[in-house]
């Protein structure tokens, strides 16, 4: 399958035009014999990809004392305080622009009420509720691991379409981030990886390449 993939990828590179920014490459898998409208077959997980995701994360992190200054000292573009939660809970239009503008939040476990209450109505629907963290927790470590995270999950359609990589990443790289995503439907499906009923490869503006 490995082999596959490569091929597949490679073609996705080779055919899209040269564009002034680096392009994402996404996966696409269509599951087949899956009935989304029973809630057991349902899942949302986060995936750490071995080879990271090719381009930087924006992380929202709500903390207070040490682990804020941890934060901002990591290079965190947003630490979020408990005043600060509140104004946006005063300020839903800015409250919106936070959650659209960042891909995961942390919060320090002691602020999640708060977090639910303020922030809530606005990450809740865009599936951004944050990973609460004891106050003892290093902020370092969570950074790293956040940066190489996609999230994949099946609702209400039979599919996934995530971020793999970059393309100036190597194929070889892309199709094992690519294997890091199959290893969850292997978790997650009754016959795991043998219920892709297909599966491309796309750069962000160029068009689908079929790997199976």
């Amino acid at each position: 399958m490995t082999q596959e993939i490569m091929e597949a990828v490679k073609k996705a590179k080779d055919e899209s035009k040269p564009r002034n920014f680096t392009q994402s490459i996404d996966v696409i898998i269509n599951i087949k014999d899956l009935d989304v409208k029973k809630p057991e077959n349902r899942f949302d997980e986060e995936v750490a990809l071995p080879n990271g995701r090719g381009k930087d994360v924006k992380i929202g992190f709500i903390a207070d004392g040490e682990l804020a200054v941890q934060a901002k000292n990591a290079g965190i573009d947003l630490v979020v305080t408990k005043a600060d939660l509140e104004e946006y809970g005063k300020d839903r239009k800015q409250a919106k622009k936070v959650a659209n503008a960042h891909d995961f939040f942390v919060a320090q476990a002691d602020m999640m009420p708060l977090v639910g209450r303020f922030l809530g109505p606005v990450l809740g629907p865009r599936k951004k509720m944050p990973k609460p963290v004891p106050a003892s927790a290093k902020a370092e470590p969570l950074i790293q691991r956040l940066q190489s995270t996609v999230k994949i999950g099946v609702k209400d359609q039979p599919s996934i379409q995530t971020l793999v990589g970059t393309q100036d990443m190597s194929d070889e790289q892309i199709a094992e981030n690519i294997e890091a995503i199959l290893t969850v439907l292997d978790r997650n499906l009754e016959k795991g990886r043998n219920q892709v009923k297909s599966m491309f490869v796309k750069t962000t503006m160029g068009s689908v390449v079929r790997v199976i």
